[in-house]
C-alpha cells in the first residue's frame, strides 16, 4: 500500500508542476503579446507581423512546455520505480528473506542510481 501512495504522491507533484509550467508560459505569452501590441500602436511593427511573431512565440512555448514535462516525467519514472523496488526490498527484509546488510546494500545501489 505504501508503494501506491508514494507513486501517487509523485504524480500529484507532477500535475502541480505541469500546471505551474503552463501558467508561467501563458503569463509570458500574454506579456509578449502586450509588447507586440504596443509596437503596433507605436508604428514599429505591422499588425500582421505582430500576429506572426505571437504565433511563433506560442508554438515555441508549447514545444518547450512539452519538452520540460516529458523530461520531468522521465525523471520521476525512475524515482517511482526506485521507490517501488525499495518498498519490495523492505517487505523482503521484514519477511527475513534478505538480511539487513543485504537490504542496506541494495538500498544504497538504488538510491545511487536515482
Amino acid at each position: 500500500m505504501a508503494r501506491r501512495e508514494g507513486a501517487g504522491h509523485i504524480g500529484g507533484f507532477l500535475k502541480k508542476a505541469e500546471k505551474a509550467i503552463d501558467s508561467a508560459l501563458e503569463q509570458g505569452i500574454e506579456k509578449a503579446d502586450d509588447i507586440l501590441d504596443n509596437a503596433v500602436v507605436l508604428g514599429k511593427m505591422t499588425a500582421a507581423e505582430a500576429q506572426r511573431r505571437s504565433a511563433g512565440l506560442r508554438q515555441r512555448a508549447k514545444e518547450e512546455s512539452s519538452r520540460i514535462i516529458s523530461e520531468r516525467r522521465a525523471g520521476s519514472s525512475g524515482r517511482t520505480d526506485a521507490l517501488e523496488a525499495l518498498a519490495k526490498l523492505g517487505e523482503l527484509r521484514k519477511a527475513k528473506v534478505i538480511t539487513d546488510a543485504e537490504f542496506r546494500a541494495k538500498k544504497k545501489k538504488l538510491l545511487d542510481e536515482v
